[in-house]
């Protein structure tokens, strides 16, 4: 007994992990996906590079004899004054939606943390409804409310007093139509920025919120010191997402306004449509769409870079 206790055991090496033998059928299944994507993605982008690099007009269009003429046509639009004035209207344009949606739409995140199960409920479904109504639909509603003679705003403000507002033409006036865009558009997209935001609020430990109101921090000062730090990444990205949506918003202005009145609410989606039906020059319409991506391009890669620099203080 004593030498079979003290016998050593012999320990068996474990088994070798089988290799998992390589198959080609996951990759051939996802293979019509990815390629339907790619082509869908990529080649109207070559595609408008291409054309860009073309003297395309109708003519070609029809002979489909056009040639190349390097970057002419960016130089042609780069040298057009017209061009740089619809950039900076772009861009004050974009900074006014961007600012006031990403405002907004944190108030009303805000609200929704604070609010009980059933009117938050309630609050969600009418964002989730504004969310789904087609764009279309959501300006021709537009169009209704300022109507000069039939519309509800004016109707409300003469109700008011507001005497001057009787047949008031909203759409004959250039700042009275890019107010009404910008109130279109930061309508139509506040919904995904405030579920989006209160979704992510609701991750962040409520004991971090706790301790602060006892160190008796108000909420301005919980906002600044908490929920904003800890959310950071999450409000760039949405704040991205906002500034590629209102750049490329192209169906409302055409729709209620076709840029005008006079060239007030032109941005550059629109004109480069305007370039390229109503000129029939569709290789400089194809170049300040290129010009415009690349703008785009840019702006995201400044942001990008400035948060990376926060983050990596912090």
């Amino acid at each position: 007994m004593t030498l079979l206790a003290e016998r050593p055991v012999r320990k068996t090496a474990p088994a070798p992990p089988k290799r998992r033998k390589f198959s080609v059928l996951p990759y051939l299944l996802i293979a019509p996906t990815l390629l339907t994507t790619a082509y869908l993605l990529f080649y109207p982008l070559v595609r408008n590079v291409v054309i860009s690099l073309q003297e395309f007009g109708l003519p070609q269009l029809v002979r489909g004899d056009a040639k190349f003429v390097g970057l002419a046509n960016y130089a042609k639009v780069l040298s057009d004054p017209e061009f740089w004035a619809v950039v900076k209207r772009t861009l004050w344009f974009t900074a006014i939606n961007v600012v006031l949606i990403m405002v907004l739409s944190t108030l009303v995140a805000l609200l929704l943390v604070r609010l009980g199960k059933g009117l938050r409920l309630l609050v969600m479904g009418g964002l989730v409804l504004t969310w789904a109504t087609p764009i279309i639909a959501a300006t021709t509603v537009f169009q209704w409310l300022f109507q000069s003679r039939l519309g509800v705003v004016n109707w409300a403000l003469v109700a008011l007093g507001f005497e001057e507002y009787r047949d008031y033409t909203w759409f004959a006036d250039g700042e009275a139509t890019f107010g009404i865009l910008v109130t279109l558009i930061v309508w139509q997209s506040i919904p995904f920025a405030a579920l989006s935001l209160y979704a992510a609020m609701i991750t962040v430990p409520q004991e971090l919120y706790e301790s602060a109101r006892i160190d008796g921090a108000g909420a301005w000062r919980v906002f600044t010191t908490i929920t904003f730090p800890m959310l950071r990444a999450m409000f760039g990205l949405i704040t991205c997402l906002e500034v590629i949506w209102v750049v490329k918003a192209f169906v409302q202005i055409w729709v209620i306004s076709q840029g005008g009145p006079g060239q007030a609410t032109t941005t550059l989606p629109v004109y480069a449509f305007q370039v390229a039906q109503s000129l029939q020059r569709y290789d400089l319409g194809a170049a300040v769409s290129m010009l415009m991506v690349v703008l785009l391009v840019l702006a995201l890669l400044a942001y990008f870079r400035q948060l990376y620099r926060q983050e990596q203080e912090t």
